[in-house]
């Protein structure tokens, strides 16, 4: 944020993976792959169609995620559709600087004026509309993330917020006293993984602690290795508190006559410990 802020362009695509045409992806392959063998491969691995629950089903659009090419392939298409109009037609165009910071579907653009950010909010709609994409009318949205005042209280009214790579992108002042741009786990995000916790130990409740408890240490820690950056410490905190009471809630289902007191499972937790939340990534605005 070297420009003090500017304006945000959070986009979202809907069904990003499912929308992708395939005869406007091989047209944007050909483009850059000359090999006919490796088209004709792609072409045939496109039209194979999808195994969902044992059944099959053709598919006349979009790259199955899960499958060995998808990744690629929908990188290469987003590429043309996003990343090449951005820079080769549409940055010429505009007054002040703007960025375009984007990982595979999850695209946000940083404008330093507010009017190239409306200019482009309004065109985007038809550049993803030629390529079969759909841009969300709701989700795609423009914020004000302007740095406040160095002599304001709180960043409002000044500045909004928005969400990428399941973090919620804020301005916040640091113990020097400066304003600077802080990650926090984004709502969804963090629900997702208390869900997706929870649903764990209700299904693997009866596997041996000792089995459980490394499971439940390797998911923490690979919590922690994505979301633990500065700022973020009281989310990282909560993970790990609601994991313990989930865990110990679903050890004490695991009969009819199971009791799992917190006073027994803090014995337990002597035995297995759960790795306490921990900071790995410096913050850096």
């Amino acid at each position: 944020m070297a420009t003090g802020g500017g304006w945000v362009l959070s986009l979202d695509i809907t069904a990003y993976f499912d929308s992708v045409d395939h005869r406007q992806l091989q047209s944007v392959v050909r483009q850059r792959v000359r090999d006919g063998v490796l088209t004709r491969l792609i072409g045939k691995w496109l039209k194979a169609g999808i195994l969902e629950d044992g059944q099959w089903r053709s598919a006349d659009a979009g790259t199955p995620q899960g499958g060995s090419l998808s990744p690629a392939l929908a990188n290469v298409f987003l590429h043309e559709v996003l990343d090449s109009w951005f820079e080769e037609t549409v940055k010429p165009r505009l007054h002040g600087r703007a960025h375009l910071v984007r990982y595979a579907d999850d695209a946000v653009l940083l404008f330093e004026r507010a009017d190239d950010a409306r200019r482009v909010l309004r065109v985007i709609y038809d550049r993803f509309a030629k390529y079969g994409l759909t841009v969300h009318p709701e989700k795609t949205r423009l914020v004000p993330f302007t740095r406040p005042p160095h002599d304001a209280d709180s960043p409002k009214p000044h500045s909004g917020t928005f969400d990428l790579l399941g973090f919620t992108h804020y301005w916040r002042r640091s113990r020097q006293g400066k304003w600077v741009v802080q990650r926090k786990t984004a709502k969804d995000r963090y629900a997702r993984t208390l869900r997706a916790i929870n649903q764990w130990c209700r299904a693997n409740r009866h596997r041996p602690v000792s089995a459980q408890w490394l499971t439940l240490c390797r998911k923490l820690e690979g919590h922690y290795r994505y979301f633990g950056v500065t700022g973020n410490g009281r989310l990282i905190r909560a993970v790990w508190a609601a994991t313990r009471r989930r865990w110990r809630s679903w050890l004490a289902r695991r009969s009819q006559h199971g009791r799992m007191p917190w006073a027994r499972f803090r014995q337990l937790l002597v035995h297995y410990p759960l790795p306490n939340p921990r900071l790995l990534a410096r913050h850096r605005a």
